[in-house]
């Protein structure tokens, strides 16, 4: 537990980064009900912020199990993790966060996010170790 913990704390801390930003009130956000409107800026914030995740939890699974014993599926862990880290959140904002409306296509975005994210560590370390493929098979 102490090994996970030293090699995901900056995974967990963006969560609850996340969390706190997701539960702030909307009264400043702007509120999306068409299809287009999924394109907005916000949009783009849900990628980066879920990207980032999706990241850091690959980044703490490569620092606690080396390339060459890489285990248990990282990729499919991480993105899963993180896609449904990303419907929590939206289910909290339609449920429990004051002045929030969570929607379809938040966690669509977020859900990009996630993939682009692992993609994202996938370019950023196959160049360094060419086992990295292994990870994503």
């Amino acid at each position: 537990m102490k090994a996970l913990l030293k090699s995901q704390w900056p995974g967990i801390l963006w969560s609850i980064i996340i969390l706190v930003l997701t539960g702030l009130p909307g009264n400043y956000f702007p509120q999306v009900t068409t299809f287009w409107d999924w394109l907005a800026p916000d949009k783009g914030v849900h990628l980066f912020i879920f990207g980032v995740l999706t990241f850091l939890l690959l980044l703490g699974h490569r620092k606690q199990y080396p390339l060459n014993k890489f285990r248990y599926r990282p990729v499919v862990f991480a993105i899963t993790v993180s896609m449904l880290y990303g419907g929590l959140t939206e289910f909290l904002q339609s449920n429990v966060f004051i002045n929030r409306d969570g929607n379809v296509y938040d966690f669509l975005a977020n859900t990009v996010g996630c993939l682009l994210g692992a993609l994202v560590f996938y370019l950023a370390f196959r160049k360094k170790n060419q086992n990295v493929g292994k990870i994503f098979e």
